[in-house]
């Protein structure tokens, strides 16, 4: 008996499947209930990650007994780590394991550096002996084995994350079929309520874990987060029966690398005129697969080479117009990606340079005990609240005027968390200026004493920074998902995480040459141990200096770059043609029937 038209009306369109392999209904699977269980992972691993990163430059000083650029770096440099290696969890689940499987194995080793992590900073002999000496360099340092042990645990985690991190925001951008209109709609608040639970986690992690890390002690504070990633874990697993999936589409790198292969080979071949002489798939291969073709565009022309007809078939000198297309989305996204590394840099400084400044600074409040770190939160904060505006109400008045479904661009977005990257580091600068003017006023610049200014002094950095992540780091996460081809889409998505990495590599070098250039010919240099005796406020005004520079070039790789069509615009027209191209057989058939 033929299934009814409501039954097949029911079944995804964007060729997502159930773990074995079956198509799915949309009544059945994915939606807001099976992205319910991701969001609410991410809340929990989000909590687990900053647990240890937040406060993490305040065990290198106090615990492990290391100066302030040494950990500072140490903490950029191993943030970076964490951020890069997503390209390599993306190639995984793209190109072999596809996202579920890689992201259930990442987890597995993520849970396992996180053990090994606690161990060391719970067992005696894998910690150096408590030093309270003021001076760092008067303090015993940590044996090679102890370092070995804690830093190796710290990249095994960053390992891990590189297997979650690319693949469970696809997951969850994937439980919304964008050939149904509904759905479609759905997922254009997709992303923002997805930071929204990334900072909800990060707030307790920035008041409750780094209160207990400072007061408590360093076992019970990194023991919660550690228990807390193994709950996320069973939340995610408990979920199963409820996702829908996408199968491995092949390597993303090797279908890019065989358009570039295959263009450079045919350098002197001539391109039609007329698009059509190009090499194409039928329409029906596409539509099976639940994809959609792309036409030819005029962009970045030498790669339609690629797919001239010159006799040969091979994969290496004949690709179809869609994968040169696809190719081609990939490449046009990078000079916005590199727009994007200068502010990444900006949120290395967060849990590195803005919390030593706090330790710097009076923080009781009667008998209580205000952790550095955990000002952090207010980072969080005004990311929830604004987050939250922006979803409800700066959206909606945007759209009467622009008639855009998100109100702005998503380039136009990022560039106003720009403008405010820019005001945070002014801000910082002359905050960081009167700290300076404070310590000499009250004769504790040699000394290193805290200052008597209250800690809430750096409170207009931090919340300007939530804002500008509300705006910046929201729209980035969802251009290079939303701009990736269907088939490269945990690609797209570590585009975003590769600049945070860059990002945080781009501080290490920038604190390392600053701090060694200004300390030649005798100079003190900005950046000492002894906060009250540097010049953090240089410091800031040159990042000030950089963002802007940096803005001027976003401004011109914005006005060049080409949004890619609508995916519901694209599949409207596949299935036209195609159901043109039955039309026409049809027609030819008539005759003799």
């Amino acid at each position: 008996m033929a299934m009814g038209e409501s039954g097949i009306d029911d079944y995804t369109q964007d060729g997502t499947v159930d773990l074995k392999g079956n198509p799915v209904r949309r009544s059945k699977r994915g939606g807001w209930t099976a992205c319910s269980f991701v969001v609410v992972y991410e809340v929990f691993e989000r909590m687990a990650y900053y647990g240890i990163s937040s406060n993490l430059i305040l065990y290198l000083t106090k615990k492990l007994h290391q100066g302030t650029v040494t950990s500072a770096n140490n903490v950029t440099n191993w943030v970076g780590t964490i951020w890069m290696t997503p390209v390599l969890g993306a190639y995984m689940a793209d190109a072999h394991l596809g996202r579920y499987w890689t992201f259930v194995i990442a987890s597995v080793i993520y849970l396992l550096g996180m053990i090994i992590l606690t161990l060391t900073v719970t067992l005696p002999g894998l910690k150096p002996p408590r030093c309270v000496d003021p001076n760092v360099a008067d303090c015993k340092e940590a044996s090679t084995l102890q370092l070995a042990l804690f830093f190796g645990a710290l990249y095994t985690l960053a390992v891990g994350t590189g297997g979650t991190k690319p693949n469970i925001s696809t997951i969850g951008a994937d439980q919304f079929d964008e050939f149904e209109p509904k759905e479609k709609a759905h997922k254009l608040s997709f992303f923002n309520w997805w930071m929204f639970s990334i900072f909800l986690g990060t707030l307790f992690a920035n008041t409750v874990l780094v209160y207990i890390q400072d007061n408590v002690g360093w076992s019970l504070g990194y023991g919660l987060p550690t228990v807390g990633l193994a709950i996320s874990i069973l939340i995610f697993l408990s979920g199963t029966p409820f996702y829908r999936h996408k199968k491995p589409s092949g390597s993303p790198f090797t279908r890019m690398a065989r358009v570039i292969v295959a263009a450079l080979r045919k350098w002197s071949v001539p391109i039609p005129t007329d698009p059509k002489g190009l090499y194409e798939l039928d329409l029906e291969q596409y539509t099976k697969k639940g994809k959609y073709r792309i036409d030819s565009t005029p962009s970045l022309r030498f790669l339609n080479k690629a797919c001239v007809k010159t006799g040969s078939t091979s994969p290496w000198m004949l690709c179809s117009v869609t994968q040169v297309e696809e190719t081609k989305q990939m490449l046009r996204m990078i000079p916005i990606l590199g727009a994007t590394f200068v502010p990444s840099t900006m949120i290395a400084q967060i849990n590195t340079l803005f919390v030593k400044q706090g330790t710097t600074l009076m923080r009781t409040i009667g008998s209580f005990n205000i952790p550095p770190a955990s000002l952090a939160g207010f980072v969080t904060i005004s990311m929830l609240v604004c987050v939250v505006l922006y979803d409800r109400f700066f959206v909606k008045m945007m759209q009467r005027w622009t008639r855009n479904p998100r109100g702005i661009t998503l380039l136009q977005r990022m560039g106003i968390g720009m403008v405010l990257h820019i005001m945070i580091m002014i801000i910082a600068s002359l905050t960081e200026m009167h700290r300076l003017r404070v310590a000499k006023d009250h004769g504790v610049v040699e000394s290193g004493k805290q200052v008597p200014l209250s800690i809430f002094t750096l409170l207009p950095q931090f919340i300007l920074m939530g804002t500008a992540d509300a705006f910046l780091e929201v729209a980035k996460i969802e251009f290079f998902y939303d701009q990736a081809p269907e088939s490269m889409k945990s690609l797209g998505t570590s585009y975003s995480m590769t600049s945070l990495g860059i990002g945080s590599f781009l501080s290490s070098f920038l604190l390392s040459t600053v701090s060694h250039i200004t300390e030649e010919h005798g100079n003190e240099g900005w950046i000492r141990n002894n906060l009250n005796a540097s010049h953090l406020d240089y410091y800031y005004a040159f990042f000030a200096i950089l963002n802007f520079l940096n803005f001027i070039c976003f401004l011109v790789v914005a006005k060049f770059y080409v949004y890619k069509a609508e995916v519901s615009d694209s599949m409207t027209v596949l299935r036209e043609e195609l159901k043109a191209s039955r039309y026409g057989v049809l027609n030819q058939e008539a005759p003799s029937t």
